[in-house]
């Protein structure tokens, strides 16, 4: 298989889909890696050590689209990639499709066979290629959001662990799944009070047997999340629909209502955003003011890490990477899991989340894949 590994081109982005260890494996497989010229330079991997590891080092985007037929990315192709795909190639990245229509409909006109990351599932049910980036994102988003709680960054003030005598930050939680658990155990360590909030009992009897009262686990309801969106510091939207949109869950109303100085942290803007006042930031200017609360949407926010999310990534990419390069699409056919990555077949629509966002018809993967 001829892999094509681009530079990221997404505002900020410092992660690259590969690294050269994984390369190497690949390369030991018989497969051709080609790398686009400086792609892992900001995450600190040379095009001198992929070269060692089997690479051949392309200079464009568009040296990287013509030379390979699988093309394994960490974020959503950029605009000024869409012409670079065709029928002939098979993407593997993230894509959180139902928050972009435009994206959407380039693929499904570039006529390629999408894969994302994101809505892919184990034997568990679980979402093994977004656990690594979500366990940074949830890490973050508390180091984030205790930045912003200064006063130099627009904040109220406040010290998320406070001192003796002084009272910690109120820390809301919307969401227990990876992103969630790993924001409870970073504003845990910095000694803040914590709240979670989660529509499911297991999960919430989980964290509860986790944390033996640390941490309050409730159940979600919208009037107690208003309720305690009112009385938080530090507010982390982390909840995850798979493949589809993020609900909102607080609305402008309550959030001009909240104290000023007050932040948000929404984890989901990938998907659309949690927040009614949320919209998409950047590295370079990550927050903004809006009803008198700080916002903080960065749709990348591993990139921040990009070493160690590149690592990560690539830990948890690399056997499924080398599945496709072995056997192609074959092994969608025999793995409903890995199937539940594919998210365009051939410029077909197979992805339920993707169609109800934008009201447009979809196939069901398994029987495109039979039917080829």
């Amino acid at each position: 298989m001829r892999i094509g590994i681009p530079k990221e081109v997404k505002a900020g982005e410092n992660r690259v889909a590969l690294t050269p260890a994984g390369a190497a494996e690949l390369h030991q497989r018989g497969h051709s890696i080609y790398v686009m010229r400086s792609a892992g330079q900001a995450a600190g991997f040379s095009d001198e050590r992929y070269h060692k590891a089997g690479a051949v080092i392309v200079d464009s985007l568009a040296d990287v689209y013509a030379a390979a037929d699988l093309i394994v990315k960490v974020k959503e192709p950029q605009v000024e990639e869409y012409a670079l795909l065709s029928d002939r190639h098979v993407l593997f990245t993230y894509l959180h499709l139902a928050a972009n229509r435009a994206l959407t409909d380039a693929l499904i006109a570039s006529g390629a066979t999408c894969i994302a990351y994101e809505t892919l599932t184990d034997a568990q049910g679980r979402l093994p290629l977004l656990a690594p980036m979500s366990e940074i994102a949830g890490r973050m988003a508390v180091q984030a959001g205790a930045h912003h709680l200064e006063m130099a960054q627009g904040g109220k003030g406040i010290l998320l662990g406070g001192i003796p005598g002084v009272a910690s930050a109120n820390v809301l939680i919307l969401g227990g799944g990876v992103v969630g658990a790993n924001a409870a155990a970073m504003a845990v360590g910095m000694g803040a009070q914590v709240r979670i909030l989660d529509k499911s009992l297991a999960r919430l009897r989980q964290l509860d047997d986790l944390w033996r009262g640390r941490v309050v686990c409730e159940y979600a309801v919208q009037e107690r999340i208003d309720a305690l969106a009112l009385q938080s510091d530090l507010i982390i939207g982390s909840v995850l629909n798979a493949g589809a949109s993020a609900p909102r869950l607080l609305s402008r109303e309550l959030i001009a209502q909240m104290e000023k100085g007050s932040v948000l942290v929404d984890v989901a803007i990938d998907q659309g955003g949690c927040f009614a006042t949320s919209r998409p930031t950047t590295h370079q200017h990550p927050t903004y003011i809006e009803e008198g609360v700080v916002h903080y949407c960065v749709a990348n926010i591993p990139s921040a890490v990009g070493r160690t999310a590149t690592l990560g990534l690539t830990n948890a990419t690399l056997a499924y990477v080398i599945r496709l390069a072995d056997e192609g699409l074959t092994a969608l056919k025999t793995d409903a899991g890995f199937r539940a990555g594919l998210n365009i077949y051939r410029g077909q629509l197979s992805q339920a989340g993707v169609a109800d966002a934008f009201a447009i018809p979809f196939s069901d993967a398994a029987q495109l894949l039979l039917n080829d």
